[in-house]
């Protein structure tokens, strides 16, 4: 039984309209850490531009199997440390029945080291598994070796599909591999 004065635990769930903003700021930190202009070359949107179509996708997504879960670190103030979203997968070799896509997975970096990530990824494989897919993939930055090691410690391993994304007048183009695993 919680008490008033017993502290909650660190918890993950659905996001709310209300927290679009300190969604789009931790994008934000997560892309700004890959270096080379990447985030302002991508992001070039306003943060409450960007809040925005987080709003929307949180209040309206295009599939009922779209869905942005937060992280939360309980306290006086419970605050969003980090966010994922799932989706049925799009890429042209995936069946969107039993494939889903992690589109974004990121951890405030002021708060990483505390378990959120890994209670995230748990309530992602959860969220996915009661939408009855039977796997995931998710696009890593070839780059990014510390999420890179997070998802392959997390039973994810590379396929050999690879992409280059970037913005239209190709300024940066960031090179990805894809991971998979079956949940």
């Amino acid at each position: 039984m919680n008490t008033p004065d017993a502290p909650r635990p660190d918890s993950v769930r659905l996001a709310l309209p209300a927290e679009a903003a300190q969604i789009a700021g931790i994008q934000r930190d997560a892309w700004r850490e890959l270096g080379g202009g990447v985030a302002e070359a991508l992001l070039t949107s306003k943060v409450d531009e960007v809040a925005a179509v987080w709003e929307q996708a949180i209040m309206r997504p295009p599939d009922p199997r779209c869905r942005v879960l937060v992280a939360v670190a309980s306290g006086p103030r419970d605050r969003v440390v980090g966010f994922a979203t799932t989706q049925p997968a799009d890429d042209e070799d995936a069946d969107p029945s039993t494939d889903a896509l992690i589109g974004e997975f990121a951890i405030s970096p002021l708060a990483r080291g505390e378990g959120h990530g890994s209670r995230l990824m748990h309530a992602v494989v959860d969220t996915l598994r009661a939408d009855r897919f039977t796997r995931a993939l998710y696009w890593v930055v070839s780059a990014d070796d510390a999420r890179r090691t997070f998802f392959t410690e997390s039973g994810f391993g590379y396929d050999g599909a690879h992409r280059a994304i970037g913005p239209d007048d190709e300024s940066v183009q960031l090179k990805q591999l894809r991971l998979h695993t079956l949940i």
